[in-house]
């Protein structure tokens, strides 16, 4: 009797830590579930998928599901779209964008039961294209005040513009000031 008290209480705390994502009977690594804040995940990600390395790049289906988002992010919500990138390892791909309930359903109903992950960026990918060609336009005056630019190319993620440079501290202080200190302007030191 009191052997099946014990097996019946085993057996639900073993449903409720599984069930909840807290632990996993299987023994295989388990998926990266942490979210940062402003981060979410579409129902395709509630599919356990152990890391693992995998040949093609992505999937049939999480590429179609790409292909999708990223067609749709730049025709039809370019105020909301930053980019995306691929987890090979996860079998899934982050989006980033700036907040946009009509985008975050767009990229639900595109995803169908591939795992993308959603998470919050600064900038778009539109946003980000102005200040780029801006600075790409001025490589000559840059070259002409000393400040050599080697590399100029916008970050998938949002975060701004990446200016790569041998000259790296004079364009830190120099390049804010053209372009003003809110200017999304990442800098890279480029070696020599």
């Amino acid at each position: 009797m009191r052997r099946d008290r014990v097996v019946r209480l085993l057996a639900t705390a073993t449903f409720a830590l599984t069930g909840t994502g807290c632990a996993e009977i299987t023994g295989e690594a388990a998926p990266d579930r942490a979210a940062p804040a402003g981060a979410w995940r579409t129902a395709g990600c509630e599919f356990s998928r152990a890391p693992r390395e995998v040949r093609a790049p992505v999937t049939p289906r999480l590429g179609a599901a790409i292909e999708r988002i990223q067609r749709g992010g730049h025709d039809r919500f370019a105020a909301s779209f930053a980019g995306l990138e691929v987890d090979r390892i996860r079998v899934r791909a982050t989006v980033y964008r700036v907040p946009s309930s009509d985008f975050d359903d767009f990229v639900r109903r595109a995803a169908q039961d591939s795992c993308i992950v959603v998470r919050d960026a600064a900038h778009t990918a539109a946003e980000l294209d102005d200040w780029h060609d801006r600075v790409v336009a001025d490589l000559a005056y840059w070259d002409e005040h000393g400040i050599r630019i080697a590399t100029v190319g916008s970050r998938h993620d949002g975060v701004g513009v990446e200016i790569g440079t041998r000259d790296f501290d004079r364009a830190r202080r120099q390049l804010p000031g053209r372009y003003g200190s809110g200017a999304p302007l990442v800098f890279l030191e480029e070696r020599r």
